[in-house]
């Protein structure tokens, strides 16, 4: 069973998805989404959910350290609401707090330049989302 995971950003939504057996997570790149619609990124993401025969989706739901949502929590829910809708799948919201900050940590111990970082965060991020989801399934 593979199973995809999303971090949405305003600029770029990282994707990451697992192997065959939903064991651990893989960073599978991004897709640009700088004013492009909700609704056009839902069919994007929905190409790729359909791509890779994903049967889970988790998406990161932002979160202050409060616990509080994001004020870009709404928008995730929105999408997840378009590509539960577009795929007949439940998408799972994870707590998403500090991914992106592990993510550009893994990625410095990595020794990826900074342009390059640029480009891979997101998808790490996801990467990070998704194993956690992963883990607290097995």
């Amino acid at each position: 069973m593979r199973v995809i995971g999303i971090d949405f950003g305003t600029v770029r939504t990282g994707i990451a998805i697992s192997d065959p057996t939903a064991t651990f997570a893989q960073p599978a790149g991004i897709v640009k989404c700088a004013g492009l619609p909700i609704s056009e990124l839902a069919t994007l993401l929905e190409q790729k959910i359909r791509e890779i025969k994903a049967e889970k989706i988790v998406m990161g739901l932002p979160k202050h350290m409060s616990g509080d949502e994001g004020t870009h929590a709404a928008k995730v829910r929105e999408l997840a609401g378009i590509i539960e809708q577009k795929t007949g799948i439940k998408v799972n919201l994870l707590d998403e707090r500090l991914t992106s900050v592990s993510a550009e940590k893994l990625l410095i111990e990595g020794n990826v330049s900074r342009e390059k970082r640029k480009g891979k965060i997101d998808a790490v991020a996801a990467c990070i989302i998704l194993q956690n989801f992963l883990d607290s399934q097995n």
